[in-house]
């Protein structure tokens, strides 16, 4: 089991990689906000991945949008089926991790 310094920091590491692959984005959000995403997400947040619709779960609510690469980050490493290639597909037309997400 990872570490959570370890878990913080491959957030900072998948939102700047992705942000530079994809030639822009802000990566300061994701970055700054990476440990205490991790405590939320880990210890705070009613989820599961292996059943994303559970009516009980609790809602992630990012209202800054520049920052998604947060969220996309936390999916990814919480297993709820956003691969890597999806993130490398960051900002793309047509992918899964727009720059901007909408509902």
């Amino acid at each position: 089991m990872s570490s959570r310094f370890e878990l913080a920091n491959a957030i900072r590491f998948l939102s700047i990689d992705a942000v530079q692959k994809a030639n822009s984005g802000h990566p300061g959000m994701p970055m700054g906000m990476a440990d205490i995403a991790e405590v939320l997400w880990n210890d705070f947040l009613k989820h599961n991945p292996n059943n994303p619709d559970w009516l009980n779960r609790d809602r992630f609510v990012l209202s800054n949008g520049h920052g998604s690469m947060l969220q996309y980050s936390l999916l990814h490493l919480t297993g709820y089926g956003l691969s890597i290639d999806d993130l490398k597909q960051f900002r793309q037309l047509h992918s899964k991790t727009p720059g901007h997400p909408e509902v």
